[in-house]
Parts: C-alpha cells; structure tokens; sequence
C-alpha cells in the first residue's frame, strides 16, 4: 500500500488532483498515526498536515469556515485534516464551546460548504475512527505515564473522559446532517489501530480514480572525477556521537 500511496501522489502531482481527507474521532483513537500512514513515504512539499489550534478571538468574529479555507489544497497537493470544521459539531458541541443555534447552523452549512468544494473539483474524503471507551482509558492512562507521550493530554481531554455518551450522541446528529452523496462519512474501527491504519488506507486508495502515470526519474551518469571525501576549513563538524 506504500507503493501504491506513492503511485496515487504522482498521478495527483501530474494530473492536478485536488485531494483533502479528514480525520475526525474519538480522543486517542489514532487520528496522528492515521496521518503518518498515509504521509510517512510521500513527498513533503506536496502533502501535508492542517491541525488548528483553538481560534484566536479574532478567528471566533469570522464566518466559521473562513479559518479552513487557507488549508485547502491547490491543484496537485494532498492535504490531510487532524480535526477539522467538524469540532463544532464535537468538542464545541459537547464541551459547551458552541451555542445550540451555532451548531444547528453549523450542521445546516456543512453540506453545502462541502457540496461547493466537491462541484468545484476537489476530492474530499471523510474519516470517523471509533474506539471503545475501555480503550479509550487505557491509552489515556499510557499516555499519562509515558513522558514521551505526556503532550498529547489537553486539559480538554481530561474533562471530556466523563463524556464519552454525549460524544457518541454528537456524533450521530453529526452523521444524520453531514452524511451525504457528494460528501459521505465512513468509519473505521480502531480498537486494534495498526489494523485500522490498514483498512483506512486501503478503503482512500480503493475510492480514489487513480490512473497509472510515467514517473520521471532522471538518469544518474557516471561522474567525469574521482570521488571525493568531505573537506572543511573554515569550521569544523561535531565529533560523532560516542558508539554504544
């Protein structure tokens, strides 16, 4: 699948391909890795990643979308959403961030707004990943005790463990609104996650209209001199790390 995601990024650069997957989901579910699995091999300077941070007071002033729309990607880039618009039908939602007439306005704009990307060309694929409470805590709990790992808890997170229901109860008035024809929701199950990195990836490039592209790859002739060796002057490197 590497392979193919590699093939699936030079028929995007070649052909123009406007592609924009979002990743919504639980807390902990896997949305990162999701996003390192489909990116890790590609080419940086045409795939990339949009996570907002929470918006500025400025941001709040704006028509909701607005902050979205510099992300979008431009004729041959990939961009991959880590949450996205969809927070106020979520977090704002269920934490209070958000008004009821916000999300009800937000839930009545969401298809249209997307229904404009979609007729104008651009490729929007929409990812929920599911994870059972239980595990939910035992990741939380990980990531607690791993300082490795101790960045990923927000205080946000903290006090939506209490509200795992009303996420799921968001989450359905979510799917009723915002399931559509031209812009559909799948879930992936991702209990066990490395098995739903797999089926993610799989079910993007099973949907995506790839076509088999030429790739360029310039020729590598033989050097005219004899190889070379480092040389330095003006400043010396660091000594190398000491050999376990």
């Amino acid at each position: 699948m590497q392979g193919e995601l590699t093939a699936m990024a030079g028929w995007a650069s070649q052909c123009g391909a406007r592609i924009l997957v979002i990743l919504e989901g639980r807390d902990t579910a896997g949305k990162t890795g999701a996003i390192h699995a489909i990116s890790q091999k590609l080419n940086p300077r045409q795939v990339r990643t949009a996570a907002l941070p929470a918006p500025t007071e400025r941001e709040k002033t704006q028509w909701y979308f607005q902050r979205y729309v510099p992300h979008l990607p431009a004729g041959g880039e990939i961009v991959l959403f880590d949450r996205s618009w969809y927070n106020r039908a979520g977090v704002e939602k269920v934490m209070g961030f958000a008004t009821d007439a916000q999300v009800e306005a937000f839930l009545d704009a969401a298809p249209k707004f997307e229904k404009l990307l979609v007729e104008d060309g651009l490729l929007l694929f929409k990812y929920w990943l599911t994870c059972d409470q239980e595990e939910q805590e035992e990741r939380l709990a990980e990531r607690h005790e791993d300082p490795a790992k101790q960045w990923k808890i927000s205080p946000i997170d903290v006090a939506a463990r209490g509200k795992y229901r009303d996420y799921t109860k968001a989450r359905e008035a979510m799917l009723e609104a915002t399931h559509s024809k031209h812009a559909p929701w799948t879930l992936v199950d991702f209990n066990d996650q490395r098995r739903g990195r797999l089926t993610l990836v799989r079910d993007l490039l099973d949907r995506l209209p790839v076509r088999p592209v030429e790739q360029k790859v310039p020729a590598l002739p033989p050097l005219d001199e004899p190889l070379a060796k480092e040389h330095f002057g003006v400043i010396k490197p660091l000594k190398p790390y000491p050999a376990p």
